[in-house]
């Protein structure tokens, strides 16, 4: 494995003073590097309220520790007391999974499963009881701030915990039932009675149009199971002419907007009174806990005018707040390293930063797959698709894995079989190397600084850190690690925290690392060398940074500024000297890589002055 040291002394004199706790708000966010978590898989401080203040069994409370489907126990208290060990990777923004109140437990019977992981909301206006109270994300979100550290709530739009029910047979499983074939106008189906007289379709969302539509069983009949007529909050989110009704997405086409989302209640997000009542829920927990950013889970299953109304009703909340770099980036699920498909969504929907997809199959791909570094090089030319163009792509929320897909270690597992736990465990830092240095603003899924790999996506990729009791999650093996998650696990000399946190303490130390310009240098069809200059946006001083995909060490050049002369290793080893204008030459070790600063003043024996 190659941790290869840092200039930890230059490093540690550059770091910024401890004032920076009261100057967070005015870091962009292109300068922050992001910690996400899942609250009920971190830290368990507080036990008596693994129930959430329920009684019964685990169908009625949702809490069972022992399965990977059900409430374990972490909360907002347990956030708190690990802020320093969080702060210590590096991180200076921490991404929290939805906290708000979930349906405890849903899903046909025999298959149920726990609102664990807090998206399937029935109160929009308060803390889950399972993971605390409203004034412990207050003093979750101040004890952050208190550290320099900003605080991104995970919110919904799309979609609430599914209460609504078809009064149609249950035994078709309700599939998607499309705009043409169950238009507005009449009740289920062409053939069915006229309703809604004058409703001019979705596409028109302005209140006198929406006042038209009075019947929602155009496409399904809904229904709302009795006790549960006033289940959610606020009370307008209880009326079924505030959802599509029209059966379960295939997360194809037109579904994928209209439909259900396995069965969650869709919300008809192109009604004024959906988007006004959406826009007043979140600026009030912008108002009341002066939150930082969003992220916003399923952004491409929403209509872009949604959108258009939506961020900017953000942003302005928070300007008035003293919050002037709040941040609001979209979740849209895509695979492959193309960032064309992503971009749209900054442009047409208006959104100022999406989950870098791209960026993560990219990685995954030079390191998983054996691919050439060209696959690198091309997802970076496409930065110029974003709105706002490279400059806007700084702020692109990389990441390596996450809590639906799997984790990295998991997913290059599964593209080389059989692969040693030490190769796995290079490829797996040089791709936290790639994470940190390269542009965007990194995420760092909680568990993979302490090894964790998982059995797969979804719930095998959401490991609990504090000692678990889930057989699958315990009979993992951790990289770099004799534990196993039947322990807790916040160990800050882990070789994966221990490399984060010195790869954080260079960002803070190096500005072209967080907010510079890259430039590509050097990359091939093959494995190998991939290179790039960042440089510092005040200065204009140029960072070279190297990497090597291929299991091989290499000896290659890479072209390089035309005034550089001399180079000082930041990270990994560097040459000293450039081989000629324009041109290093480079040697890494496998999977190795360097972080180099150049210096651009000849000694009087240069040889190439």
């Amino acid at each position: 494995m190659k941790f290869l040291s840092l200039a930890l002394p230059v490093l540690l004199a550059a770091l910024p003073p401890p004032a920076q706790a009261q100057a967070f708000r005015e870091r962009t966010p292109a300068g922050e590097t992001v910690y996400f978590v899942l609250p009920d898989r971190f830290d368990d401080a507080d036990p008596k309220n693994d129930k959430g203040g329920l009684k019964g069994d685990r169908l009625k409370t949702g809490y069972d520790p022992t399965s990977k489907g059900f409430y374990h126990g972490g909360d907002i208290k347990g956030l708190i007391r690990r802020l320093d060990y969080i702060k210590g990777l590096g991180a200076t923004a921490l991404w929290v999974g939805p906290i708000f109140k979930n349906k405890p437990v849903q899903g046909p019977k025999g298959q149920e499963s726990a609102g664990y992981h807090g998206y399937w909301i029935t109160d929009f206006t308060q803390v889950d009881p399972h993971f605390g109270t409203n004034a412990d994300f207050k003093a979750l979100v101040d004890a952050a701030h208190a550290k320099g550290m900003k605080v991104y709530m995970d919110i919904i739009a799309n979609h609430t915990a599914d209460v609504i029910q078809y009064r149609e047979d249950a035994s078709t499983g309700y599939p998607y039932r499309a705009r043409a074939d169950y238009p507005y106008s009449r009740a289920g189906g062409l053939g069915g009675k006229a309703i809604n007289p004058g409703f001019a379709s979705d596409e028109d969302s302005s209140a006198a149009n929406f006042a038209k539509l009075t019947d929602p069983a155009f496409a399904y009949t809904p229904t709302v199971p009795k006790g549960e007529e006033h289940a959610k909050v606020p009370d307008w989110l209880n009326d079924p002419v505030h959802y599509h009704n029209r059966g379960n997405t295939t997360f194809y086409g037109e579904s994928a907007r209209f439909g259900d989302f396995v069965g969650l209640d869709d919300l008809f997000t192109e009604s004024p009174v959906v988007r006004d009542g959406m826009i007043a829920i979140y600026a009030k927990w912008i108002e009341d806990f002066g939150v930082d950013g969003f992220r916003i889970d399923t952004a491409r299953h929403v209509d872009p005018g949604f959108w258009r109304a939506f961020i900017p009703a953000m942003q302005e909340t928070a300007r008035k707040r003293g919050i002037p770099n709040f941040h609001i980036f979209g979740e849209v699920a895509h695979e492959g390293p193309d960032n064309g498909y992503i971009a749209q969504y900054t442009r047409r929907d208006g959104y100022p930063a999406v989950l870098d997809f791209a960026f993560q199959s990219a990685v995954r791909a030079a390191l998983g797959q054996s691919t050439g570094t060209d696959v690198l090089a091309e997802m970076f030319d496409g930065d110029v698709l974003y709105e706002g163009g490279e400059r806007a792509a700084l702020a692109m929320p990389t990441f390596l894995g996450n809590h639906d897909m799997g984790r990295f270690a998991m997913l290059v597992r599964k593209d080389r079989p059989g692969i040693a736990d030490k190769e796995l465990l290079d490829r797996v830092a040089l791709a936290h190397v790639m994470l940190m240095t390269l542009r965007g603003s990194p995420v760092i899924y909680y568990g993979d600084e302490q090894g964790f790999v998982g059995h797969g996506g979804d719930q095998d990729a959401r490991e609990d850190m504090f000692p678990s009791r889930v057989a699958s999650y315990n009979d993992n093996a951790l990289l770099g690690s004799t534990r196993t998650t039947a322990q807790a696990n916040f160990a800050t000399g882990h070789p994966l925290y221990k490399l984060l946190a010195q790869l954080g303490a260079l960002r803070a130390a190096t500005p072209a690392l967080v907010r510079g310009q890259q430039v590509t240098r050097g990359y091939s069809d093959k494995p190998g060398l991939f290179s790039v200059s960042r440089f510092d946006p005040a200065t204009g001083g140029e960072v070279l940074i190297a990497f090597n995909t291929s299991d091989q060490p290499i000896h290659a050049a890479s072209t390089i500024g035309a005034s550089a002369d001399r180079l000082e290793s930041l990270f990994g080893s560097c040459p000293a000297r450039v081989a000629a204008p324009g041109s290093v030459m480079l040697d890494l070790p496998a999977f190795g890589s360097a972080v180099c600063r150049v210096l651009s003043d000849p000694s009087p024996d240069h040889p190439n002055p």
